[in-house]
């Protein structure tokens, strides 16, 4: 079974205000994340990954830099395929109207999601986000992400218009995603749709049955582990989870989450001791996912597992 450890890559500004006089700060924090402790967003992170030898696919978002120059990002880009890992892409539709000139000039105004946009402005954003990446030096894509998972049919139709082979963008456990697709199928499994593979978030049941997505910073690593083992012994074909480059910070500033660090370095050192049973995959290859197999009930954790994440919960917030 295929692990695919995926981060969501993302710059923000804090507010959509004094956004020149914001970025270098923001770029700063969100890239780097510069501490007394180190640097805990991209560079920690792939400094854990290369000590476990784990691998994972980072979909990048690159709208900002239509903004605010390629060269930014650029040095993101650099700093994941320089550390062996592998760049595909995200879109937050968010910046579309602060770039200049607007996208869309007869609609010059803020759409957050995905979704909001026809079928024809969501190939023409997705077309744009890659050859952002392609003047950034990204590898060629195979792979996408929508930001928020706010994807519906017409941004399938889109990911494949663009030459793209996944689509990464469903979550059942958002309402927004995929609405109009879930009449269709549910988002459990991957599964093979027209020309493309969906690769969906994975949900599993946690010690007290609740749903709940495969989140770095919203799972305990027990709950990841034991879901992972389940997941394998039901024979699912993969198990997909999400970061992003500032879940190791703490909220608002760029001072590391020691609970959330720690938790990263424990799944990545898991991963790294059991290779052969979780083996961490990518997207670049054209064979990169099986779909054979039957979906099967959905993998489940522990009680004590569960009750874990409560008690780092409740660490995290003596801390903040």
């Amino acid at each position: 079974m295929n692990v695919y450890l995926t981060f969501d890559i993302e710059v923000w500004c804090n507010g959509w205000t004094e956004l020149d006089a914001r970025f270098p700060a923001a770029f700063e924090r969100y890239v780097y994340g510069r501490s007394a402790a180190g640097d805990y967003a991209l560079p920690k992170t792939l400094e854990i990954m290369a000590r476990h030898g784990v691998h994972g696919v980072f979909f990048v978002e690159p709208l900002f830099a239509a903004r605010f120059g390629v060269e930014h990002l650029a040095t993101i880009v650099a700093l994941i395929q320089d550390a062996g890992q592998e760049v595909q892409l995200h879109l937050h539709p968010e910046w579309t109207d602060e770039i200049r000139p607007v996208v869309f000039p007869d609609k010059p105004f803020k759409r957050q999601h995905l979704c909001f946009y026809d079928l024809d402005e969501q190939t023409a954003l997705i077309r744009l986000g890659m050859e952002l990446l392609d003047q950034a030096g990204a590898a060629p894509l195979t792979a996408f992400r929508a930001g928020s998972f706010a994807a519906n049919a017409d941004t399938l139709i889109a990911v494949e218009r663009c030459g793209l082979r996944f689509d990464a963008s469903l979550n059942m456990n958002y309402p927004i995603s995929g609405s109009d697709l879930r009449a269709e199928f549910d988002f459990y499994q991957p599964r093979r749709r027209d020309g493309l593979t969906l690769l969906p978030m994975t949900t599993f049941r946690d010690g007290f049955g609740r749903l709940r997505h495969a989140q770095v910073g919203a799972c305990s690593v027990a709950e990841l582990q034991q879901a992972m083992e389940d997941s394998a012994a039901r024979r699912h074909p993969c198990f997909t989870i999400l970061s992003h480059n500032f879940e190791m910070l703490r909220a608002g500033s760029s001072r590391p989450d020691p609970v959330v660090a720690g938790r990263f370095e424990k799944l990545c050192r898991h991963l790294g001791s059991n290779r052969e049973l979780l083996p961490t995959a990518g997207l670049a290859s054209p064979a990169a996912l099986d779909v054979t197999a039957g979906p099967g009930e959905l993998s489940r954790c522990g009680a004590l597992a569960t009750a874990r994440r409560y008690a780092g919960q409740a660490v995290r917030r003596l801390w903040h």
